[in-house]
């Protein structure tokens, strides 16, 4: 008998049924219930990988320094908000927004304000031009907050704009994510530097990861201000529409004057100081005579101690008494998400999801289509859009609030990414979205019950086996 390799088995084996006791132990401590039980699912399969895998990605944790720097901006945010009540709007005492604003104001810092003017921009090139446009005209600063920034035209066509600002004198500042604008930063963040644009990689990724938090955190936000004369809020990067091959984006952003200029602001000067240290200004912006916008923004993240995002189109879902429509490229929601779904189109609500039918994220897409059955027999429409990938993310809530901005509907944007939404309390924005909401839908193919539960038992299996991961997407 060969006793050494019988020993090492016999360890290998018990090193496998301590790594799982080990594992049920901690994980449903520090995790959610439904990531908790995908993780013990891994971990059960392939003990010795599963571990490993859960250490560096299974807890959104991030260092001390950026979760107080988060509590400081929190409070400085807060703080410089109480001496402006002119600006503040009072939401009707019935309805809806007299239950979301101070939600929130209490989630994201912010107090709703009045006199704004928000234009939906749904074309791609125009909200682009608009934003060249701006910079071009800017005076004295432009700050740029960004996901992606591509090395293709549209990347050019920012940074010779970056150049020629700074040129004029303009105080330029740039924070891209440093693992989705990659390539742009490899490319133009020297060239920026040397123009006089400060750049700033945001969550670092490789050997830096540490002095940050989980190495796949990311900041999705898509922010710009320039002056006080505009900002700008959306899903759209600084990037072709076609930056991914086969999959060109369309998009929906959000033209900001008003109070909420600041407010975008003061988001980029919190997440400037989360990643720098240096504490910028921020003045509050006068209301504007010629319009009257009730907005309202949402900034969301593993830095704040809820899930802003969730918590919010939860409860946005659950106020929703006649027709509610959301739009996402990515949807897989967590447990709280798709009851609160169901208990609406059961409730009588008119719930429609309207999803790209093409996707760039192969795993997720199998992953979404598992929901499908479930609420196509609660009354939940599905229709997939089919010109383009369609990128944009909002939801339109009865006659009265509309939410858009960087927020994805799956479990990644709710625990994972900082993102920023945009919650305006106006009809005229509402009905705008419906028009854009309409035009999808014209160019999209509903997914019926029947159809949809004739699909083979393979596919089936397929998308039962990607659900599993959804904590993973």
């Amino acid at each position: 008998m060969n006793w050494p390799v019988l020993n090492l088995g016999l360890w290998i084996l018990v090193a496998d049924w301590l790594i799982r006791i080990a594992a049920l132990l901690w994980i449903p401590a520090r995790t959610r219930p439904a990531a908790a039980r995908s993780w013990l699912l891994l971990i059960g399969f392939v003990p010795l990988a599963g571990l490993p895998i859960y250490l560096l990605f299974g807890h959104p944790w991030l260092s001390r320094t950026r979760i107080e720097r988060q509590r400081q901006a929190s409070q400085v945010i807060r703080d410089e908000q109480r001496p402006l009540a002119e600006l503040r709007w009072t939401p009707p005492p019935h309805g809806a927004a007299a239950e979301m604003a101070p939600l929130l104001e209490r989630l994201g810092d912010f107090m709703p304000t009045h006199g704004n003017a928000v234009q939906l921009l749904d074309d791609y090139a125009a909200s682009l031009r608009a934003l060249l446009a701006d910079i071009d005209g800017a005076g004295t600063r432009v700050h740029l907050l960004y996901y992606l920034l591509f090395d293709d035209a549209t990347g050019e066509a920012v940074v010779q704009a970056l150049e020629r600002a700074a040129a004029r004198g303009v105080t330029c500042r740039v924070l891209l994510d440093a693992v989705g604008a990659k390539r742009g930063l490899r490319r133009y963040a020297k060239r920026l530097r040397a123009a006089g644009v400060e750049v700033h990689a945001m969550l670092p990724g490789g050997l830096q990861w540490r002095r940050s938090g989980r190495m796949d955190l990311r900041n999705h936000r898509k922010i710009a201000v320039i002056d006080d004369t505009a900002a700008y809020v959306g899903s759209q990067n600084l990037a072709e529409p076609g930056f991914i091959p086969g999959f060109p984006n369309r998009e929906l952003v959000a033209r900001v004057q008003g109070p909420a200029l600041a407010h975008l602001e003061a988001v980029f000067a919190s997440d400037w100081f989360i990643e720098t240290g240096e504490r910028l200004e921020v003045a509050p912006t006068t209301a504007l005579p010629d319009a009257d916008v009730a907005v309202q923004l949402l900034p969301s993240g593993p830095a704040y101690p809820f899930e802003n995002a969730r918590d919010t189109v939860n409860a946005l879902i659950h106020l929703a008494r006649r027709r509610l429509v959301l739009a996402t490229p990515y949807f897989v929601p967590d447990d709280a998400t798709l009851t609160a779904l169901r208990i609406a189109a059961l409730s009588g609500v008119e719930v429609q999801l309207i999803l790209s039918a093409s996707n760039n994220q192969p795993l997720t897409a199998w992953a979404q289509k598992a929901y499908y059955g479930e609420l196509l027999e609660s009354g939940v429409r599905i229709a997939l859009y089919a010109p383009h990938f369609l990128h944009a993310k909002h939801m339109s809530i009865d006659d009265d609030m509309a939410l858009l901005g960087s927020i994805n509907l799956d479990i990644r944007s709710f625990a994972l990414n900082a993102e920023i939404g945009l919650l305006a309390y106006d009809r005229d924005v509402v009905a705008h979205m419906r028009r854009i909401e309409a035009d999808y839908l014209a160019h999209a193919t509903p997914v019926t019950l029947d159809d949809w539960n004739r699909r083979p038992a393979w596919r089936r299996s397929l998308e039962g086996i990607a659900r599993l991961a959804d904590s993973f997407l």
